[in-house]
């Protein structure tokens, strides 16, 4: 491939800020097969159908890509359950699988290049308390710490042991938790009982 090609993808870096899309890709010129075999010579990371990472030696991902990036595909998507606890700070061990919260009626594909446990919630529940984290490759959100802990004991299953009892073991410590945050969440989701059992109340 010519050079000038590459001195392309390279101002589209910095223009983009490391992301860009198929559509601006060839907004700045590039086709369809330039695409491709910029791909193939790892130029180009594809992220997910339609997204992009330009690799450059300059700088690298940022340390909250995977939150980034599943942002990018899906605007609507909320970082919850125990990757919530990561990113609120409750947690220093980042989740191997990234969960995520989307409403029951999105139908977004969300095939990424991590893993990631999709949960679907109600319209309701689905806009409680969330925050809003704005970098400079875009903003993505997380569920608050109180919902969060009460998202682990109700997905109990799909979070690993250890990651669960260190969630439970830092949150009984956390000096700015509500207890009746807490319990209003777990009434609201059926879970009181599991959230009494645990020591949490």
């Amino acid at each position: 491939m010519r050079q000038i090609i590459y001195d392309k993808v390279r101002n589209i870096s910095e223009k983009y800020k490391g992301y860009i899309d198929t559509e601006d890709l060839m907004k700045e010129g590039l086709t369809n097969r330039q695409i491709g075999l910029l791909t193939a010579e790892e130029k180009l990371e594809k992220i997910a159908h339609g997204h992009y990472w330009v690799n450059s030696d300059a700088y690298g991902k940022p340390e909250d890509y995977k939150a980034v990036e599943v942002a990018r595909v899906n605007e609507n998507a909320v970082i919850c359950a125990d990757s919530a606890c990561y990113y609120m700070g409750l947690i220093d061990v980042e989740p191997q699988v990234l969960s995520i919260a989307t409403k029951r009626s999105d139908r977004h594909k969300m095939k990424m290049n991590f893993d990631v446990c999709r949960h679907y919630f109600s319209e309701k529940a689905f806009e409680e308390d969330q925050k809003v984290f704005n970098t400079e490759y875009g903003s993505y959100k997380v569920y608050d710490i109180d919902r969060s802990v009460c998202d682990c004991v109700r997905f109990k299953n799909d979070i690993p042991k250890e990651i669960f009892d260190l969630i439970i073991e830092k949150y009984k410590k956390y000096d700015k938790r509500s207890t009746e945050r807490l319990m209003a969440y777990a009434k609201a989701m059926r879970i009181s009982r599991q959230v009494e059992q645990i020591g949490l109340e």
